[in-house]
């Protein structure tokens, strides 16, 4: 492999043999920043009834996070390729512990927005960091693709667990205890790290300017918060707008990128076929997983009375079938073909949603679709291994800022849009008459009398995501298979 660092580091070979471990650091600073995504969700109520948050305080909470990680992803990334991606990696790290600890004197809404922000600087430093780092660690196309897997089967894990983990917390300690977990995680993960992994750079890091910087910051986080805002109130003129602006700022960066030759994101990446596979996988991989889990919770909580706790430990099939499914796809993949296994595990995950759209709504019926939709979410770490490879060696930063998007629009669009499929089949599915709370959501009808009618109804929608996923996932199966070479072998699919 290409020795793409500065004179004073080296690139681990094959035959390091702390790279295993170099990987365990990896995964499991990935797992803590997934787990923030969803961990939350559990500590909210008892966060807002303390702050006195208002509806849209709770919002933000949630999505400055979200907004600051996809805003900065680019030129986060970028940056890494020239300062250095384990330096990026560290200051990541450290980011989320300040934060982290900063939450003992939050004492208000714009105190904890700010909070999560920051962790979302932190997340952005962290998560294309440890793509890129294992891209340089592992030589061996058959490894490096077995690491990647094994990275895309931690992500899955990390949104499952979070209401795991937030449940367990909070039935011990108070809503801080959401945040404070990252502490002493982040502190053993610098440790890690500063022990086990070597400083990589990109030999040709892109420019970074001021231009670039905002069109791709400001027109990312448009997006992600008008995507968000349709998902939750539906099409509004300045939610359209925004979302209009959104995507020419991002036009406007494509086309600066392509006419600069050396931009802050390659675009020119996207003319690899493989890539634009990989890219669909990962897309449909994280927008099945994110609804589910969404639409998931909601159903065992509101619908089946079941503590935080208990239902994160009740989402955990599906997290399991992604561990158990990840780390043999490399090796399928090498008998037969990349294309046979990732489109595979693309109709396996459409089998998966379609469970959930024909089994009756019981727990155990349920669990059996939930580790379906798992064993099918392989196909997001063999997609992360086919557009890290399709790149080249000083491609890396931008191949992994690509994986990166692809993950985060997956989850915003998986939510906006069959989160907005729920709602629409929900209210469509309530009798005449129901009241105004119920109406809006399930939640408003829990404990008043409308109860059963509304449960019906949050079945019935269940059961639409279930089918739509399904769709959406087989034709993300095709895709695949058209893109994808029939003669194409991992060690083609890796520069």
């Amino acid at each position: 492999m290409t020795d793409l660092t500065h004179p004073d580091t080296t690139t681990p070979t094959a035959a390091d043999p702390r790279r295993w471990w170099a990987l365990a650091v990896l995964a499991a600073s990935l797992l803590v920043v997934v787990m923030d995504m969803t961990i939350l969700t559990v500590a909210l109520p008892e966060m807002a009834a303390e702050l006195h948050l208002t509806s849209v305080s709770q919002l933000w909470v949630v999505d400055a996070y979200a907004l600051a990680l996809a805003g900065l992803l680019i030129p986060v990334t970028a940056l890494g390729d020239r300062w250095g991606r384990k330096r990026m990696l560290l200051t990541g790290y450290a980011a989320f512990a300040l934060g982290s600890v900063a939450i003992l004197w939050a004492d208000s809404a714009a105190a904890v927005i700010a909070i999560r922000a920051l962790l979302g600087v932190g997340g952005a430093m962290v998560m294309p960091s440890t793509l890129s780092l294992i891209r340089s660690i592992f030589a061996s196309p058959r490894e490096r693709t077995l690491a990647l897997s094994i990275w895309g089967a931690t992500a899955s894990l990390g949104a499952a667990v979070g209401p795991v983990v937030g449940g367990a917390l909070l039935e011990r300690f108070s809503w801080h205890s959401a945040f404070l977990v990252n502490v002493p995680l982040m502190v053993v993960a610098i440790g890690a790290a500063l022990w086990l992994l070597r400083e990589n750079r990109s030999a040709r890091p892109g420019r970074i300017d001021a231009t670039a910087v905002i069109l791709s910051a400001g027109g990312m986080t448009a997006f992600v918060y008008a995507a968000k805002q349709l998902g939750k109130h539906g099409p509004s003129l300045p939610t359209l707008a925004l979302l209009v602006l959104g995507v020419a700022m991002l036009a406007l960066f494509v086309r600066g990128a392509l006419a600069s030759d050396r931009p802050m994101l390659d675009v020119r990446i996207f003319a690899q076929p493989v890539l634009r596979a990989g890219v669909v996988a990962a897309l449909a991989s994280s927008a099945a997983m994110v609804s589910v889990l969404f639409v998931g919770s909601q159903w065992l909580q509101l619908v089946e009375g079941w503590s935080p706790l208990q239902a994160g430990l009740a989402l955990l099939p599906l997290a399991v079938g992604a561990m158990v499914a990840s780390p043999f796809a490399p090796a399928l993949a090498e008998r037969t073909s990349p294309r046979l296994v990732l489109s595979g595990g693309l109709l396996v995950l459409a089998a998966g949603l379609s469970l959930l759209a024909v089994v009756p709504a019981t727990y155990p019926w349920v669990a059996v679709a939930f580790a379906v939709v798992g064993l099918g979410m392989s196909a997001l770490g063999l997609g992360s291994a086919l557009i890290m490879g399709a790149a080249t060696d000083d491609q890396a930063g931008s191949a992994a800022a690509v994986e990166e998007i692809t993950y985060e629009l997956g989850a915003v669009l998986g939510i906006t849009f069959l989160g907005s499929l729920v709602g629409a089949v929900y209210r469509a599915g309530l009798p005449g008459g129901v009241d105004a709370a119920a109406r809006e959501s399930v939640a408003g009808a829990v404990g008043g009398p409308w109860f059963a009618e509304a449960a019906d109804a949050f079945v019935t929608a269940f059961a639409s995501v279930g089918a739509v996923g399904a769709v959406l996932a087989a034709l993300a199966a095709y895709a695949v298979w058209r893109l994808v070479p029939a003669d194409l072998t991992l060690d083609d699919a890796h520069h």
